[in-house]
């Protein structure tokens, strides 16, 4: 029963080397082209081994590049254009075609491959475009290199200003140390920004110091992104040619501006329809009125057209009192009935027999105190 065992683990040890056999001899990928040169119109077949399985890569031809040296001038110098994207299998290899294409920057040239998502990898095969110019890749400084020390990081936060669109800004920190022979004056650096798999654009930062050899320095160079950026960037420093350091950057969304853009398509259309209401109501006529309909209607006052309004109208009733004439007589009975010193009060709300102002059987009616009827005295 121990047998199947040892058989087991010797197969394991025979299997070990061929799955490393996939990488370089310094563990890196490697990157090996059909052709050594082509002219334009044409295609070669790349093939890569040693890559993350299951990794989305990019192929360019760059100029002004060496596969010792890398792309001097970034992506910038590739044709970026005719690039082609290709996914590594379970064993970390991939094989496709690649157009032949002359790159903005002379040769000599290189197909890259580098990784689009995950961690930064990437590799150069030497190659010639036909008919493309050629010149020499400037000298390299040996005497002075500068080199990262410690880790990388970003300074700074976000302000208001950029919740509603400013160009968010960071400072970029590290410390290099000079591994060189001699001292490092007002180095100059490379500060690339990139989005997803956009090239970084570079920009030229000088630092103003100088760096001994065997001494360190720490490094700060400010970074500013375009207004309303958002997103994960990747920030890059470059010096002689080479990539010194990176760090990632997730920018948030400027949600100010969102809210911004919802107010106004929702305030301003708004606005417009109350402004429209108010000078509808200022052209209208207000002095003229409408006939009175069927149903007694009349238009509302200061508003839109309401429907007819019905009301009841009834009869006018006038009630009538009959006047009461109240004559007031001399205390004495022997009065002359001549006389025109009369007084009719007229009290509507009294009857003759209540009338405050005269005393106890001295009421009469108007047709008894009249002076052409005859008093009657007694029973006759």
């Amino acid at each position: 029963m121990r047998i199947p065992a040892l058989v087991v683990a010797v197969l394991a040890l025979l299997l070990l080397p061929l799955g490393g056999a996939a990488t370089g001899a310094d563990g890196k990928p490697e990157v090996k082209l059909s052709k050594s040169q082509a002219g334009t119109g044409g295609s070669i077949t790349v093939t890569g081994s040693g890559w993350r399985p299951d990794t989305l890569l990019m192929m360019l031809i760059c100029g002004r590049s060496s596969p010792d040296r890398g792309v001097l001038g970034g992506t910038n110098s590739c044709a970026n254009a005719d690039g082609r994207a290709v996914t590594t299998d379970e064993k970390g290899a991939f094989s496709k075609k690649l157009p032949v294409v002359e790159p903005p920057q002379p040769c000599p040239c290189v197909v890259h491959v580098a990784t689009v998502t995950g961690q930064k990898a990437d590799a150069d095969a030497a190659f010639l475009v036909a008919g493309h110019e050629v010149e020499p890749l400037p000298k390299e400084d040996t005497s002075g290199r500068l080199s990262v020390l410690t880790d990388t990081r970003l300074d700074g936060s976000n302000g208001v200003l950029t919740w509603f669109g400013a160009p968010p800004s960071r400072d970029f920190v590290f410390t290099v140390g000079n591994v060189g022979s001699s001292a490092v004056k007002d180095p100059v650096f490379q500060v690339g920004t990139s989005h997803g798999v956009f090239a970084p654009q570079w920009e030229e930062q000088q630092w103003r110091g100088t760096i001994e050899p065997g001494k360190k320095a720490q490094i700060e160079l400010p970074v500013e992104l375009s207004a309303g950026a958002h997103g994960d960037y990747t920030v890059s420093v470059k010096y002689g040619g080479k990539v010194l350091a990176e760090q990632p950057w997730g920018v948030g969304r400027p949600w100010g501006v969102t809210l911004f853009w919802i107010l106004l398509f929702v305030v301003v259309p708004a606005a417009v329809f109350r402004i429209g209401m108010a000078v509808v109501d200022r052209v209208r006529p207000q002095g003229r009125s409408r006939p009175a309909g069927r149903w007694g209607s009349r238009p509302r006052s200061g508003g839109g057209h309401a429907g007819p309004r019905r009301s009841l109208r009834l009869p006018e009733v006038t009630v009538r009192m009959p006047k009461l004439s109240l004559s007031s007589t001399a205390s004495s009975p022997h009065a002359d009935a001549d006389s025109d010193t009369r007084t009719n009060p007229t009290l509507p709300w009294f009857t003759p027999d209540t009338d405050p102002g005269a005393e106890a059987g001295q009421l009469s009616t108007p047709q008894e105190n009249s002076p052409s009827t005859p008093t009657r005295k007694g029973n006759s």
